[in-house]
Protein backbone atom coordinates (compact mmCIF):
# COMPACT_ATOMS: atom_id res chain seq x y z
CA UNK A 1 0.00 0.00 0.00
CA UNK A 2 2.83 2.45 0.74
CA UNK A 3 4.98 3.72 -2.11
CA UNK A 4 8.36 5.43 -1.80
CA UNK A 5 9.83 8.03 -4.13
CA UNK A 6 13.24 9.71 -4.25
CA UNK A 7 11.71 13.14 -4.83
CA UNK A 8 8.43 15.01 -5.07
CA UNK A 9 6.56 14.73 -8.36
CA UNK A 10 3.76 16.79 -9.93
CA UNK A 11 1.04 14.59 -8.41
CA UNK A 12 2.55 15.08 -4.94
CA UNK A 13 2.78 18.84 -5.47
CA UNK A 14 -0.87 18.98 -6.53
CA UNK A 15 -1.99 17.12 -3.39
CA UNK A 16 0.19 19.30 -1.12
CA UNK A 17 -1.18 22.47 -2.72
CA UNK A 18 -4.74 21.54 -1.74
CA UNK A 19 -4.04 20.95 1.96
CA UNK A 20 -4.84 23.69 4.50
CA UNK A 21 -2.51 22.19 7.11
CA UNK A 22 0.40 19.83 7.63
CA UNK A 23 2.27 18.22 10.52
CA UNK A 24 5.97 18.44 11.41
CA UNK A 25 7.79 15.82 13.49
CA UNK A 26 11.33 15.98 14.88
CA UNK A 27 13.32 14.31 17.64
CA UNK A 28 16.70 14.80 19.24
CA UNK A 29 18.74 11.88 20.55
CA UNK A 30 17.26 12.38 24.02
CA UNK A 31 14.09 14.04 25.25
CA UNK A 32 10.64 14.39 23.82
CA UNK A 33 9.53 13.74 20.26
CA UNK A 34 7.90 16.87 18.86
CA UNK A 35 4.85 16.79 16.59
CA UNK A 36 3.35 20.12 15.54
CA UNK A 37 0.37 21.03 13.35
CA UNK A 38 0.93 23.93 10.94
CA UNK A 39 -1.71 26.05 9.27
CA UNK A 40 -1.72 29.12 7.00
CA UNK A 41 -0.19 29.28 3.52
CA UNK A 42 3.40 28.71 4.69
CA UNK A 43 4.66 25.62 2.83
CA UNK A 44 6.64 25.89 -0.40
CA UNK A 45 8.08 23.30 -2.78
CA UNK A 46 11.33 24.84 -4.00
CA UNK A 47 12.32 21.87 -6.16
CA UNK A 48 11.55 18.13 -6.28
CA UNK A 49 14.24 17.64 -3.62
CA UNK A 50 13.88 20.77 -1.48
CA UNK A 51 10.98 22.29 0.46
CA UNK A 52 10.62 25.05 3.03
CA UNK A 53 8.08 26.41 5.44
CA UNK A 54 7.65 29.72 7.20
CA UNK A 55 7.52 29.33 10.97
CA UNK A 56 5.70 31.65 13.37
CA UNK A 57 6.44 31.99 17.06
CA UNK A 58 4.16 29.80 19.12
CA UNK A 59 4.29 27.61 22.18
CA UNK A 60 7.92 26.61 21.75
CA UNK A 61 10.76 26.19 19.30
CA UNK A 62 11.30 22.44 19.46
CA UNK A 63 11.74 21.93 15.72
CA UNK A 64 14.63 24.40 15.64
CA UNK A 65 16.27 22.82 18.70
CA UNK A 66 15.96 19.29 17.34
CA UNK A 67 17.30 20.17 13.90
CA UNK A 68 20.30 21.95 15.43
CA UNK A 69 21.06 19.30 18.08
CA UNK A 70 24.36 17.51 17.88
CA UNK A 71 23.52 13.87 17.31
CA UNK A 72 24.41 10.95 15.06
CA UNK A 73 22.00 12.03 12.31
CA UNK A 74 21.38 15.78 12.81
CA UNK A 75 18.50 17.64 11.24
CA UNK A 76 16.07 14.75 10.83
CA UNK A 77 12.55 15.92 10.07
CA UNK A 78 9.30 14.44 8.76
CA UNK A 79 6.49 16.47 7.20
CA UNK A 80 3.07 14.82 6.85
CA UNK A 81 0.09 15.91 4.76
CA UNK A 82 -3.31 14.21 5.06
CA UNK A 83 -5.98 14.57 2.41
CA UNK A 84 -9.24 14.98 4.31
CA UNK A 85 -11.18 14.84 1.03
CA UNK A 86 -10.91 12.49 -1.95
CA UNK A 87 -8.79 10.65 -2.80
CA UNK A 88 -7.78 9.21 0.56
CA UNK A 89 -4.05 9.85 0.75
CA UNK A 90 -1.27 10.48 3.25
CA UNK A 91 2.02 11.94 2.05
CA UNK A 92 5.18 12.04 4.16
CA UNK A 93 8.37 13.88 3.32
CA UNK A 94 11.43 12.50 5.10
CA UNK A 95 14.48 14.70 5.08
CA UNK A 96 17.04 16.83 6.84
CA UNK A 97 16.45 20.46 7.62
CA UNK A 98 17.79 23.55 9.28
CA UNK A 99 16.47 26.88 10.47
CA UNK A 100 17.20 30.00 8.44
CA UNK A 101 16.73 33.15 10.54
CA UNK A 102 16.26 36.75 9.35
CA UNK A 103 19.84 37.55 10.40
CA UNK A 104 21.25 34.72 8.22
CA UNK A 105 22.82 35.38 4.82
CA UNK A 106 20.36 33.02 3.05
CA UNK A 107 17.27 34.76 4.46
CA UNK A 108 16.53 37.26 1.68
CA UNK A 109 16.57 34.74 -1.16
CA UNK A 110 14.51 32.20 0.76
CA UNK A 111 12.07 34.75 2.21
CA UNK A 112 11.20 35.91 -1.32
CA UNK A 113 9.11 32.71 -1.66
CA UNK A 114 6.79 33.76 1.18
CA UNK A 115 4.51 36.53 2.39
CA UNK A 116 5.81 37.47 5.82
CA UNK A 117 3.12 36.88 8.42
CA UNK A 118 2.88 38.50 11.85
CA UNK A 119 5.11 36.55 14.20
CA UNK A 120 7.45 35.13 11.56
CA UNK A 121 10.60 33.95 13.32
CA UNK A 122 12.35 31.60 10.86
CA UNK A 123 12.09 29.50 7.74
CA UNK A 124 12.87 25.81 7.83
CA UNK A 125 14.74 24.64 4.73
CA UNK A 126 14.44 20.88 4.17
CA UNK A 127 16.33 18.63 1.79
CA UNK A 128 14.04 15.78 0.75
CA UNK A 129 15.51 12.32 1.37
CA UNK A 130 12.41 10.38 0.35
CA UNK A 131 8.68 10.73 -0.10
CA UNK A 132 6.14 8.14 1.01
CA UNK A 133 2.49 7.93 0.05
CA UNK A 134 -0.03 5.64 1.70
CA UNK A 135 -3.76 5.07 1.45
CA UNK A 136 -5.16 7.25 4.20
CA UNK A 137 -8.29 5.13 4.33
CA UNK A 138 -8.54 5.60 8.10
CA UNK A 139 -8.44 9.40 7.88
CA UNK A 140 -11.90 11.00 8.25
CA UNK A 141 -13.54 13.35 5.76
CA UNK A 142 -13.26 16.90 7.05
CA UNK A 143 -13.74 20.33 5.59
CA UNK A 144 -11.99 23.54 6.46
CA UNK A 145 -14.29 26.24 7.75
CA UNK A 146 -11.71 29.02 8.02
CA UNK A 147 -8.24 29.83 9.34
CA UNK A 148 -7.84 31.06 12.89
CA UNK A 149 -6.42 34.57 13.14
CA UNK A 150 -5.59 34.20 16.85
CA UNK A 151 -1.85 33.54 16.49
CA UNK A 152 -1.25 36.36 14.02
CA UNK A 153 -3.45 38.71 16.06
CA UNK A 154 -1.43 37.96 19.21
CA UNK A 155 1.82 38.73 17.38
CA UNK A 156 0.44 41.97 15.93
CA UNK A 157 -0.34 43.22 19.45
CA UNK A 158 3.32 43.19 20.53
CA UNK A 159 5.54 46.22 20.40
CA UNK A 160 8.43 45.23 18.10
CA UNK A 161 11.15 45.53 20.77
CA UNK A 162 9.09 43.51 23.29
CA UNK A 163 8.46 40.77 20.71
CA UNK A 164 12.18 40.50 19.88
CA UNK A 165 13.01 40.42 23.61
CA UNK A 166 10.50 37.59 24.12
CA UNK A 167 11.99 35.60 21.22
CA UNK A 168 15.54 36.25 22.50
CA UNK A 169 14.53 34.98 25.97
CA UNK A 170 13.18 31.77 24.40
CA UNK A 171 16.62 30.39 23.68
CA UNK A 172 16.11 26.73 24.57
CA UNK A 173 13.68 23.88 24.01
CA UNK A 174 11.52 22.31 26.70
CA UNK A 175 14.29 19.72 27.08
CA UNK A 176 16.98 22.41 27.45
CA UNK A 177 18.43 22.17 23.93
CA UNK A 178 19.69 25.51 22.60
CA UNK A 179 18.06 27.50 19.79
CA UNK A 180 19.23 30.59 17.90
CA UNK A 181 16.47 33.17 18.36
CA UNK A 182 15.48 35.67 15.71
CA UNK A 183 16.52 39.30 15.97
CA UNK A 184 13.73 40.73 13.75
CA UNK A 185 10.08 41.52 14.19
CA UNK A 186 7.51 40.85 11.49
CA UNK A 187 4.20 41.89 12.90
CA UNK A 188 2.64 44.91 11.33
CA UNK A 189 0.88 47.49 13.41
CA UNK A 190 -0.73 46.58 16.72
Amino acid sequence: MAEFFDALNDKHAEMIGKQPMFFVATAAADGRINLSPKGYDVFRILSPTQVAYLDLGGSGNETHAHLAAEQVDPGRITIMFCNFDRPALILRIYGHGRAILPQDEEWSDLAAHFDMLPGTRQIFLINVGSVQTSCGWGVPFMTMEKERDSLQKAHRQFEPAAWVAKMQASNSSIDGLPVRPTDRYFGGEA
